[in-house]
Order: structure tokens, then C-alpha cells, then sequence
């Protein structure tokens, strides 16, 4: 497995834990007040990690703060920043970055808010299940809302 395969893999695995977060929330969460940023904003920051990411493979790092919007709008924002991020990284154009640092940066932090969205949901008594990750069908190019069913959720 190369690096690029490697960082693939790393955003099919952000895709499908973010899936996991973003699906079945309802509407209420958006602005649930438990942790200083209500998720809509948190939401939309990934988005802007992500965003930052693809600008940083094309060799332009310019950060972008957007203004939050719907639900909607932030989780379709998410797959299509993971859609194209997936696709450059698949395709023979170069990253005019360095993986690790990619990873390091946005995507860390993408993870990690991600992890944020999980625990707010369950202070907001909308918990997602628990799940063995180590055994999900995670797989390079899969970055949409549609992701594999749960293989062992507890």
C-alpha cells in the first residue's frame, strides 16, 4: 500500500465516521448549546478543513472561514469536500503537499471533531451506537453518505 493509498483509506475512514455522527441527528442538534460552538458550527469547520486540504494538494493554502448553514447544506458540503479529495488523490495529479502534513493538520482535527460531534450527540440524548471500527467495512473512494452497514455495533 502506497502513502496515497494510505491517506485514501484515512478519508473513506473520516467519511464513514462522519456518516455515522451526521445521519439520523435530528434537527435540534444542529444548535444544541453543550460544548461553547453549537455543531452546525463545528460542522461547517470540517468543511473548512476540508476545503483547506484540497486547496493545500493544489498548492494554495489560503484558509477560508464559510458562514454556517443549514444542516443540509454542511453535511453535503462535508461529502463533496471528502468526494474531491478522494478523486485528486486517485487520479495521477500530483499533491503539491505533503501527505503527512495533510494528515497532521486538517484531517487530524477533522477526526477529531468528528469524535466532538459523537460526544455531543449523546450530551444532547441523541447518542449514535458504539461500534468495533476496527472491524467496519471502510474502503478507499466509499466518501458519501452511503456507507456500509455497522459489521459490530454494541
Amino acid at each position: 500500500m502506497t502513502d496515497r493509498d494510505l491517506f485514501r483509506h484515512t478519508v473513506a475512514t473520516l467519511a464513514y465516521r462522519g456518516a455515522k455522527v451526521i445521519r439520523g441527528a435530528p434537527e435540534s442538534f444542529a444548535t444544541f448549546d453543550g460544548a461553547g460552538k453549537p455543531p452546525i458550527d463545528i460542522l461547517a469547520h470540517i468543511g473548512d478543513l476540508l476545503d483547506w486540504t484540497l486547496r493545500m494538494s493544489q498548492g494554495d493554502h489560503t484558509w477560508r472561514n464559510a458562514t454556517p448553514q443549514t444542516c443540509d447544506h454542511e453535511s453535503r458540503r462535508f461529502f463533496d469536500g471528502l468526494a474531491a479529495l478522494d478523486a485528486l488523490l486517485a487520479s495521477d495529479a500530483p499533491v503539491q503537499a505533503p501527505l503527512e502534513k495533510l494528515f497532521q493538520g486538517p484531517i487530524a482535527d477533522a477526526l477529531t471533531h468528528v469524535g466532538q460531534l459523537a460526544i455531543m450527540r449523546r450530551f444532547a440524548g441523541c447518542p449514535t451506537r458504539g461500534e468495533n471500527y476496527y472491524v467496519a467495512s471502510i474502503a478507499a473512494g466509499r466518501v458519501t453518505e452511503n456507507q456500509a452497514a455497522a459489521a459490530k455495533e454494541f
